[in-house]
C-alpha cells in the first residue's frame, strides 16, 4: 500500500490547502478528517492572499 493513502490526516491537510489556495469554500470540505482538511484550507487562504497562487506556492505544500 501507498504511503499516501496511509496517512489520511496529512492527505486531506494537502486537498485543503488545494482547495484554499484556488478560492474554493469551506463549505466544499468533506465529512471525514474535517479539522485536518479546514487547517490545510486556512493555510491555503492564506497564501493565496500574500500571493502564493500557482507554481509559486507549490513549494509551500509539507509533503
Amino acid at each position: 500500500m501507498k504511503r499516501q493513502k496511509r496517512d489520511l490526516e496529512q492527505r486531506a491537510y494537502n486537498r485543503g490547502y488545494m482547495a484554499g489556495v484556488k478560492g474554493k469554500s469551506k463549505d466544499s470540505c468533506p465529512l471525514g478528517h474535517r479539522d485536518s482538511w479546514l487547517a490545510g484550507w486556512r493555510a491555503g487562504r492564506y497564501d493565496q492572499w500574500d500571493g502564493y497562487m500557482g507554481v509559486a506556492g507549490v513549494h509551500r505544500l509539507p509533503y
